[in-house]
């Protein structure tokens, strides 16, 4: 590209920010269309691709340009150790909704409750397009496309849905909520189409989304500990679900 830097400015308002050669590694992974990437250095860059992404290697030649290291810095928040930076179209949202209404579906739905930690929710994020998840949406304010939170998804939103939506929006199928006074989740048997929700760090449920939930489940855990951490508790839950179809 003879002039990434100007393409960056002109692009940077409706793109997604790709922070870190692991995110730009997921992003071109699963298909992300991505018109602009740089680095401080790409003969590093490169030879991480020739060890930990070779599947892709020779799409990140034909993307990457060096520009100075005091250019990048000036286009990322926090400078990454890896010295990557991209920018990546947006999925469709009206595809995504409909990935997320199509029925029976063969992975459930994690739904975050109002989260406030964008770093959780990215972890969050990462899990579920490991686990193979339809998607993940988010109620109440948060932005899951914030930049900070694709950083703590390692690009993975483009493995998987990322939406945020009103409770009374939610995918269709049936809500199963975590709280510590649900039924021990290790009787329960998630179904693949299952809608499974998660409070938030600090309140716990919504009131309107408690009053949708069809079954109330709780996370093993030792008397007189508080809580999982978000990320920790959907990774239970995700491995509950997954484990019975071994």
């Amino acid at each position: 590209m003879s002039d990434p830097l100007s393409a960056w400015h002109r692009l940077a308002g409706g793109c997604v920010l790709l922070d870190g050669f692991h995110a730009l590694k997921h992003a071109v992974r699963f298909g992300a269309e991505v018109p602009v990437a740089v680095t401080a250095d790409r003969a590093a860059a490169l030879a991480l691709a020739d060890e930990l992404a070779p599947d892709v290697r020779e799409t990140l030649d034909a993307l990457l340009t060096e520009v100075p290291e005091t250019a990048y810095a000036s286009l990322v928040p926090r400078p990454h150790p890896t010295a990557v930076a991209a920018l990546a179209v947006r999925p469709s949202r009206e595809a995504g909704l409909r990935t997320l209404e199509r029925t029976p579906r063969g992975a459930p739905v994690v739904v975050l409750d109002n989260p406030r930690n964008l770093g959780n929710a990215g972890a969050v994020i990462r899990l579920a397009a490991g686990f193979g998840a339809t998607g993940v949406v988010t109620t109440g304010t948060l932005d899951p496309w914030h930049p900070t939170v694709v950083r703590g998804g390692a690009g993975l939103h483009f493995a998987t849905v990322v939406e945020r939506l009103a409770v009374d929006e939610l995918p269709a199928g049936p809500l199963f909520a975590l709280d510590p006074e649900g039924d021990d989740i290790r009787g329960v048997k998630l179904p693949d189409d299952a809608v499974l929700a998660f409070g938030s760090e600090r309140s716990g449920l919504s009131a309107e989304l408690r009053a949708r939930t069809d079954h109330l489940v709780a996370l093993p855990m030792r008397p007189q500990v508080s809580s999982y951490n978000l990320a920790t508790s959907v990774a239970m839950t995700l491995y509950h679900w997954s484990a019975a179809g071994f």
